[in-house]
């Protein structure tokens, strides 16, 4: 047989197994979608397929990094490529490779409704903190069976189609001058072409193909999370991090339009108790008080407890999250430290001297704690609690009684509550302290004794909400008895969004809507207040609160008496930061604005870019102007100052 005919057959042979990974990559995005179309909003068949073509690139650039092993065996001349032990060995690499990768988009299809993104190597930092890694794996196993059932099945069809075509084994003499030369060819061509594709292509005036990419294809920034794929998104950012120092505007144009340096003299200095629950995936969406004014057909909300408190507090109707983690939300609320495409946490800078409410309340003389129910170390609360300097830090291990754990994750909450209240019972007053919750959290089940006392509704946290509003009912009850109780501040909200039923919910600004409420029992603050709030506006509040008489850095507003700044928010979602200020949102995705929407338009479906104004620009400058002095103070460690 001629040596080269017996080359081109086996890249043609190449070229089909090529050729089911690109054929199972787009069942997983369809099965994606099929998971997640509430939160994808696409609207026809053919845009589907548009958007799977566009994926099509993203998918080519990790089907060539997760088989640049087997095409580089598959092509080589080594003169046995044809044995059956050869051919062995290429298929163990093969699937070993792809269905390591591919499995992953399957993890998408439950996860990307927590985060409402495709999962990047930022989840291992999230993870490297747990000591219950296999209990999680084994429950997100058992509880979505279906998925995994998905995944064996496709996994043996893949198997089942690669062993239908063979290389049939080649018994004769080589030519090896042909086989060779035949040979260079080919790894010159394929290596070109894998090349070309892990690129994107092949000017040097390119760069290769990044994540922030695919949204040049789409009109709505979700529907870039359906063009890319999950091992795309992990090879993208594996051993790399967003914190790099940008520079879009002048020193001088940064100083008009930031101010990152608070001076507060609107209360007479006084040092009240500060109690700030940060509530395990308590979305905005779950309080009917927060959706009075929402006009959401057939509405339901799962927690009459803090509906009846916030008649008598001042809580925040229009107000986000900074990030879409548990961690973001730890740092955004104490610390003022949003996180965007990746966690400030997990970034090579948080071990810094920081300014935060913990610092500046110990200056104050305050008693500062940390309570989280989980194992002590878990979520990374307990390093980032030491780097922030609280003087006390209580678990799992303090509440010493594991007939209250949960089985997953943690203590029930209502004990857990009765535990923070008994243990600040015993402090020395001023305290400060933050208590993160946890029962809210997927598996999303609650007490045995409590199994049906609180409405299941339409989706599977409704029940667990139930039982984390009725464990703050329980606290306030007891607490409201103790002498520290009159002279504390609460805060609560949550550290991020979760599971939505309201399509309202679905709208891709409003997944990070989390409820903001302030109660003091003197009743001195009262009220709805509809203008925009964030996260990261807590840590100067609480300051204003107390009437803290120094500066003071900040890159939020005291939502109690901040003339100067104007209200707005920031957040990143769907590859782009999402800046609402005024009139108008602007989303920009790191290089560029790619769009302006009237403030209204919480689904992004309408984009005003061309039609840019002198209040447009503004915004733009101030987005700008927020990430320049973000990554520059985080990068040369001025976050003390």
């Amino acid at each position: 047989m001629n040596n080269a005919n017996f080359r081109i057959k086996e890249l043609l042979v190449l070229g089909y197994r090529i050729f089911l990974a690109f054929f199972f990559y787009f069942i997983a995005r369809t099965l994606f979608f099929a998971y997640n179309s509430d939160l994808l909003n696409v609207s026809s068949v053919s845009e589907f397929f548009k958007l799977a073509y566009h994926g099509l690139t993203f998918d080519r650039t990790a089907i060539f990094y997760v088989n640049a092993l087997f095409i580089l065996l598959s092509i080589l001349p080594l003169w046995i490529n044809t044995r059956k032990s050869f051919q062995k060995v290429l298929f163990y690499i093969y699937f070993v490779f792809n269905l390591l990768a591919y499995a992953t988009n399957f993890i998408d299809f439950i996860y990307y409704k927590f985060i409402f993104s495709r999962t990047t190597m930022a989840v291992t930092a999230t993870l490297e903190h747990e000591s219950n890694k296999g209990v999680l794996f084994s429950k997100f196993l058992i509880h979505y069976w279906h998925v995994f059932a998905l995944f064996l099945i496709t996994a043996a069809l893949w198997i089942f189609l690669y062993k239908m075509v063979k290389i049939t084994p080649v018994k004769t003499k080589y030519n090896k001058p042909v086989y060779f030369g035949t040979s260079v060819v080919i790894f010159l061509v394929v290596g070109v072409g894998m090349l070309a594709g892990i690129r994107g292509d092949l000017q040097k005036s390119t760069r290769p193909l990044n994540m922030i990419d695919a949204n040049r294809y789409v009109q709505k920034p979700e529907h870039a999370d359906l063009i890319l794929n999950t091992p795309f998104s992990l090879i993208r950012t594996f051993g790399k991090t967003s914190f790099n120092k940008v520079e879009f505007l002048s020193q001088e144009e940064l100083k008009k339009n930031l101010s990152s340096k608070k001076f507060y003299t609107n209360h007479e200095p006084s040092k009240p108790n500060i109690v700030l629950f940060i509530t395990e995936s308590f979305s905005r969406e779950y309080i009917q008080s927060f959706n009075e004014d929402m006009n959401i057909p057939n509405y339901v909300g799962y927690a009459p407890f803090i509906d009846s408190l916030a008649q008598h507090s001042l809580y925040f109707t229009n107000a986000f999250a900074n990030g879409s983690k548990s961690i973001h939300g730890v740092s955004s609320v104490i610390a003022g430290i949003p996180s965007f495409k990746d966690a400030f946490t997990s970034s090579p800078y948080p071990k810094q001297k920081i300014e935060s409410l913990v610092s500046t309340l110990k200056s104050e003389g305050y008693d500062t704690s940390f309570f989280h129910g989980a194992a002590n170390g878990s979520m990374g609360f307990l390093g980032f609690s030491n780097i922030l300097g609280y003087d006390h830090y209580y678990g799992r291990t303090e509440f010493n009684n594991d007939e209250e754990f949960d089985g997953v994750w943690g203590i029930w909450d209502e004990p857990f509550f009765q535990f923070v209240k008994q243990t600040l019972d015993k402090k020395q007053q001023p305290f400060f302290s933050t208590i993160f919750t946890v029962s809210s959290h997927e598996p999303y089940s609650v007490p045995e004794k409590y199994k049906g006392k609180f409405p299941k509704g339409t989706q599977p946290i409704h029940q667990t909400i139930g039982y984390t509003d009725y464990s703050f009912k329980k606290f306030f009850e007891a607490a409201s008895k103790e002498p520290w109780f009159k002279n504390t501040i609460f805060i609560i909200t949550a550290d991020h969004t979760n599971q939505i039923e309201y399509k309202e919910y679905t709208k891709i600004v409003n997944r990070s809507a989390v409820p903001i409420l302030i109660y003091t029992p003197d009743g001195r603050l009262q009220g709805k207040r509809t203008d925009l709030a964030q996260q990261i506006d807590i840590y100067p509040t609480v300051l204003d609160l107390i009437g803290y008489n120094k500066p003071f850095r900040s890159w939020g507003r005291s939502l109690v008496g901040d003339n100067q700044v104007e209200p707005f928010t920031i957040n990143y979602i769907a590859n782009q930061y999402i800046f609402q200020r005024g009139k108008y949102i602007c989303t920009f995705d790191g290089q560029k604005v790619t769009g302006f929407y009237d403030i209204k338009d919480k689904a992004l479906a309408n984009n005003l870019i061309a039609n840019k104004n002198a209040e447009m620009e503004s915004l733009e400058k101030a987005c700008k102007a927020f990430l320049q002095d973000y990554f520059e103070r985080i990068i040369d460690r001025k976050l003390d100052k």
